[in-house]
């Protein structure tokens, strides 16, 4: 709605920003946030810069990542597929590859680590890629791989014992923990061609890994290929890759000590399979935290299933009753999920009663309804508590999940009755805004109460509306 206040002026004007410039301002705002800086207006700037993120089409041209490499580099990185993650350089996981790095070491080999051989390589396989002749481009990017590696780890090795050439280095490559991505770069391409037989002899999907599955992939993982320390890490994430249930892999790790106990787990080799979970756990809840700041509930939920069942595979398949290092590192996640879950949906009864709280007809102006992107919102917030209810004991988040959902009922209940009496015996100018309260309840209800509930409200506002039309007729 609009009608030339200071806000709506505002939300106009945040609106015909560019989305370059909305990003920005939506960057610093969320920092300023986080340093507990007080911004005037603040929280409804972000609000609409949320939500216009939310809603903005990808610009022509710009649909793939920023990070994304030009041809030669994407032929080069090919066999790290299986392994990238999308997570910030900050953050390092066992045998995966943060797809942000990617750009900076391309750019580091082409420029200080082999720039001749790498311009080279850029010219054919670019004069390839025109012909079509993917196997001769295929055969020069191996070659070029195997370049890298070799005058790679000489120059790691070389730094090991010198502290200024490791930090002009990671200065180089100018990422954070660079130095550790490289090596995880390295690792994959060196170890390329057996991970590649490896991947080969895999199913192409491990519905669950029992019992029969369980010893065939073990056997291949012991095997000479499998089994050898530079590639056995990675073997575990191909794995990983192929299991319907990925949590799963912690089994490996169970049947590998023939016990439950992470005290026997952690001595044997598989021990990195609970740890490589627990990494992927903490990636997950990164992303959840980012996505339910951003209003993406729908794929907030997603995950927020995703870090349940992993969660709850761990504390079924392991005894992490200890005080375990995974035990601890488990606990902490899950209090983190608990908090981030906690603090949004005990926001969303305000929320709601705020939308849907009965208004005296000199509050409403003439025309105007209820911001249709804001009652999305909240409809996909109150989504999330029912997602939330589905997992709630195993994230912790019982009590809140109850009392938050409890409130949304009662409210409901209560509140829909003076919004159709509204509606019955409002004037014109007001049923714009009276119709879209009621239609706004009828959309929450369904998610609180069902579709069946929903329905009945529906005719019901239907019924008072009507009635409302022939009492205006009848003025």
């Amino acid at each position: 709605m609009s009608d030339g206040t200071p806000l709506d002026k505002l939300r106009t004007y945040l609106q015909e920003l560019p989305l370059q410039a909305r990003s920005l301002l939506l960057t610093e705002l969320e920092r300023a946030a986080e340093r507990g800086e007080a911004v005037p207006g603040g929280d409804f700037i972000l609000q609409v810069l949320r939500r216009g993120m939310r809603q903005e089409p990808p610009v022509k041209g710009e649909e793939q990542q920023p990070d994304r490499v030009a041809a030669p580099a994407r032929m080069f990185f090919a066999p790290l597929e299986p392994f990238l993650v999308d997570d910030t350089p900050e953050h390092s996981h066992r045998g995966r590859i943060i797809r942000a790095c990617l750009d900076p070491i391309w750019q580091w080999i082409c420029r200080d680590l082999a720039s001749a051989e790498a311009k080279l390589y850029c010219d054919e396989i670019t004069r390839l890629l025109v012909t079509n002749d993917r196997g001769t481009s295929e055969r020069l990017a191996r070659a070029f791989q195997d370049q890298v590696v070799e005058r790679a780890r000489e120059v790691l090795a070389g730094g090991q014992d010198d502290t200024k050439g490791r930090q002009r280095l990671a200065a180089q490559i100018g990422i954070a923990r660079s130095l550790d991505h490289l090596r995880e770069v390295l690792g994959v391409l060196r170890a390329r061609d057996a991970l590649a037989v490896f991947a080969s002899r895999l199913p192409p999907q491990i519905k669950n890994l029992g019992e029969e599955n369980l010893d065939s992939v073990k056997t291949l993982l012991d095997s000479p290929i499998g089994g050898h320390p530079d590639v056995f890490v990675y073997a575990l994430i191909l794995v990983m890759g192929r299991l319907a249930a990925p949590w799963q892999l912690v089994r490996l790790a169970v049947r590998a000590a023939e016990s439950d106990l992470a005290a026997k787990i952690v001595g044997t080799p598989y021990g990195v399979a609970v740890a490589i979970v627990l990494g992927e756990m903490e990636r997950l809840v990164a992303s959840l935290r980012e996505d339910m700041k951003r209003g993406r509930f729908p794929a907030a939920s997603k995950l927020l299933k995703d870090v349940h069942d992993a969660a709850r595979l761990l504390r079924t398949e392991m005894d992490l009753s200890g005080d375990s290092p995974w035990a601890r590192q488990l606990t902490t996640l899950r209090g983190e999920v608990s908090s981030l879950v906690s603090r949004e949906i005990e926001t969303v009864p305000g929320r709601v009663r705020r939308l849907l709280r009965p208004r005296k007809a000199s509050e409403i102006r003439p025309g105007v309804a209820l911001d249709a992107s804001e009652v999305e919102e909240v409809e996909s917030l109150i989504e999330f508590v029912s997602v939330c209810r589905n997992h709630a004991s195993e994230l912790a988040i019982n009590e809140v999940t109850l009392r938050v959902q409890s409130e949304l009922q009662n409210y409901l209940e209560t509140g829909t009755a003076p919004l159709l009496d509204g509606l019955r015996n409002c004037d014109e100018g007001h049923r714009a805004f009276r119709l879209s309260q009621v239609d706004a309840t009828v959309r929450f209800a369904g998610k609180v109460f069902g579709p069946s509930y929903a329905a009945l409200l529906a005719k019901a506002a239907e019924v008072a509306a009507h009635d409302g039309e022939r009492k205006a007729a009848k003025a």
